[in-house]
């Protein structure tokens, strides 16, 4: 089983760990407004479900409010955030991996970024 976790900071997760996370990618996407998408995908053997959350799955917000996790079952909206997801795994401009405990990108990189793909797309741009 492959796990692929998008983050917006702090990860106590060691992925690519031999026999214990070799499974696991981590991938962090820091934006000019520090936003970060609250998706969560489980491929459920071949029956995929989606939900979209209103909060990080973090202790405080888990045990000392109210918060809210949604399905999502139209497919419009499933192809919309598979598409999301998947551009925010493979950006190099923005995107940060963790090999074990230490963080990279390429700095060389000067392709366009997914926030401003994102924002390109928006109704207001």
């Amino acid at each position: 089983m492959k796990v692929d976790l998008i983050i917006r900071g702090i990860c106590r997760l060691r992925p690519g760990l031999p026999g214990l996370s070799d499974n696991v990618r981590v991938v962090s996407v820091i934006g000019r407004f520090l936003e970060h998408s609250r998706v969560y995908y489980f491929a459920n053997n071949g029956d995929p479900e989606y939900f979209i959350g209103s909060a990080d799955v973090m202790k405080r917000n888990l045990d000392e409010r109210i918060e809210v996790l949604a399905p999502v079952r139209a497919p419009e909206h499933r192809n919309q955030l598979d598409e999301l997801l998947a551009l925010m795994l493979e950006d190099r401009r923005q995107g940060w991996s963790l090999r074990d405990s230490q963080w990279s990108r390429d700095p060389s990189v000067t392709e366009d970024g997914i926030h401003s793909l994102l924002l390109a797309r928006a109704p207001f741009s």
